[in-house]
């Protein structure tokens, strides 16, 4: 078996990273850990600068991914929310010390 290499196509680390390594999908995910579930609404309201398309283009990506959960109800008007996976969950202790690592970081990566 060849050793864990970030060079190689199949590698778990360099694929699992290019599927949350866009400007959106930490900060989409970052918000249904505080707000398990929202409205495509409210996520376009608590992240101000996303655009409906990329909001729309992440959260199909991220459900793709099997990060996060879209569910529709059959009401008029139609009700779609959306929610952290199990997968999903997981992640978030891992981006909680990015997050921190950035706080504490900051100043030396941004000058």
């Amino acid at each position: 078996m060849r050793k864990l290499d970030l060079q190689y196509p199949d590698c778990p680390i360099r694929n699992v990273i290019a599927r949350i390594n866009d400007k959106w999908s930490l900060l989409i995910l970052c918000t249904l850990q505080e707000h398990p579930k929202m409205r495509y609404k409210e996520l376009l309201l608590a992240i101000p600068d996303i655009s409906q398309k990329m909001l729309s283009n992440t959260l199909r990506q991220l459900e793709e991914n099997h990060l996060i959960h879209r569910e529709a109800f059959a009401e008029i008007p139609p009700r779609v929310e959306y929610s952290l996976t199990r997968t999903g969950k997981t992640l978030i202790p891992a981006i909680e010390v990015m997050i921190n690592w950035a706080k504490e970081h900051f100043e030396e990566v941004n000058s």
